[in-house]
């Protein structure tokens, strides 16, 4: 089988044991491993494996998907841990190169593939818009939409543990706020953040900001410049392939509950991530 174009989901390891978060789901299938190749391993509930994905789909750069289920705490699994062990996604590997967090994924994958230049601008002023954006919001709107999402659905849907209507209420205003501070600081009136064309810092917030709209919270509501920068971008990346790439997140809200073993593993994590 060759490389990941487009279908369904598939997943795959040039390494026997790694092979094992995908063999069984290959098997059911009646698909056999590809060769080896660049693999990413990826669970499209998590916001940046999002954004990985989607900027190696538009991008025409061939992968296998190597599927993490997080709520099924593959991640946690001492066979991930050989790709990452710091046991989270997204993860690429390419051979015996390995490479962890989701911005140095996506600049490596944009220097070596050689993307269209828009992405990571050449251009100094431009790129250091990008790389200004990143900084910022890794502390801010991921912060913010994660734990809305945790908030509103994750924690008592999938894991039983009720929140408290004022601290909704709290993570729905630190959200509001940091809103306001991506328009005005970040959008402005440009049509997207670093300028006339769509760039990682665009891709990386819309994934964020799908967060919140999987946890059933509109928030482009209200917001014309930022539902405006939204169909923007949603048409600059193809609307099937965004769809394709928030449909596990906009259905988060049916999450079944739990096994109690995983939950146990998980909480600690959870709770340290969501703070």
């Amino acid at each position: 089988m060759g490389s990941y174009q487009g279908g369904g989901p598939h997943c795959c390891s040039s390494d026997p044991a790694l092979g094992l978060l995908c063999s069984v789901s290959l098997a059911l299938r009646g698909w056999s491993a590809p060769a080896m190749g660049l693999e990413l391993y990826l669970d499209l509930l998590s916001q940046p494996c999002r954004a990985v994905y989607i900027f190696a789909k538009k991008n025409g750069i061939p992968f296998e998907l190597c599927s993490v289920d997080l709520r099924e705490g593959q991640h946690l699994s001492d066979v991930f841990a050989q790709v990452n062990p710091r046991q989270k996604v997204p993860a690429l590997k390419g051979g015996d190169f390995i490479l962890t967090e989701s911005v140095a994924i996506l600049l490596y994958l944009a220097r070596k593939y050689k993307v269209p230049d828009h992405w990571y601008p050449q251009d100094t002023q431009a790129c250091a818009h990008v790389d200004e954006y990143l900084a910022w919001e890794h502390t801010t709107l991921r912060r913010n939409c994660l734990r809305l999402l945790w908030h509103k659905v994750m924690l008592p849907v999938y894991l039983g543990e009720p929140v408290s209507p004022e601290m909704l209420t709290a993570t729905l205003a630190e959200l509001d706020v940091t809103l306001q501070v991506f328009e005005d600081k970040f959008l402005q009136n440009k049509a997207f953040l670093a300028g006339p064309h769509i760039s990682l810092a665009d891709l990386i917030a819309i994934t964020e900001l799908m967060h919140p709209v999987g946890a059933g919270c509109q928030v482009f509501e209200g917001r014309p410049k930022l539902a405006a920068w939204h169909q923007r971008l949603e048409a600059a990346v193809g609307e099937v392939l965004f769809q394709e790439a928030h449909e596990v997140i906009l259905k988060a809200k049916d999450s079944q509950p739990a096994d109690p073993t995983i939950k146990r593993k998980l909480m600690p994590r959870v709770l340290s991530m969501i703070q």
